[in-house]
């Protein structure tokens, strides 16, 4: 009886020549692992330096824009303002035309008399052209006298005894307040009515 030996396919010269290859490519890959990971490294520093000179770039953009942005609202802040004092000026500019022609009046008149009444009659047309000016600009004045006192509107300058108006009544206005666009503008200075004090007795009754 013949026996047959059964060789192990691992012990043939072939694949001893494979293991051969392939202990060869593990030490390639381990060296190429060993080199990737600084190559890998340079190049995710240059990708940092470039996205960060990225972001740089656009800051500074950005900040260049923010910048124009602020001296253009503060441009146009001035400008608007200068538009609504210029337009508020030329309302009292007829005013200022109504004193010049007062003044060459009262040099051409030369009776007293007469002076005076043109004077008054000046005065008066100033007060009106004054008042109309303001009502346009939207200020109006504070009606106070006889009406309730009211803290919001009027400052109390003194309060005055007396019984023909009630407490807390305003009956004498001292300064006039005005409103500005229903808001207020100046408070009106009043005399506020309140009762008399109660007088004290001296002494005992007499019997």
């Amino acid at each position: 009886m013949t026996l047959k030996t059964i060789e192990d396919p691992s012990d043939s010269p072939d694949s001893a020549s494979e293991r051969k290859a392939g202990v060869a490519e593990d030490s390639g890959v381990g060296t190429r692992a060993t080199a990737n990971p600084v190559a890998q490294a340079q190049a995710d520093l240059e990708a940092a330096r470039s996205e960060s000179e990225q972001w740089r770039e656009r800051f500074l953009r950005k900040a260049a824009e923010l910048e124009n942005f602020r001296k253009r609202s503060n441009r146009e802040r001035a400008e608007a303002s200068a538009l609504v004092k210029s337009s508020v000026l030329a309302e009292f500019l007829p005013i200022m035309d109504a004193c010049e022609r007062a003044l060459r009046s009262f040099d051409e008149e030369t009776n007293p008399h007469v002076r005076m009444q043109k004077y008054r009659e000046g005065v008066e047309l100033l007060y009106k052209q004054m008042g109309d000016t303001m009502n346009r600009l939207g200020v109006v004045p504070l009606e106070a006298k006889g009406r309730k006192f009211d803290p919001h509107l009027h400052e109390a300058l003194t309060h005055q005894e007396t019984l023909e108006y009630e407490d807390d009544t305003v009956i004498q206005e001292l300064r006039r307040g005005y409103l500005f666009k229903d808001r207020l503008l100046r408070p009106a200075q009043v005399v506020v009515a309140c009762g008399p004090k109660s007088k004290k007795d001296d002494g005992p009754a007499q019997p």
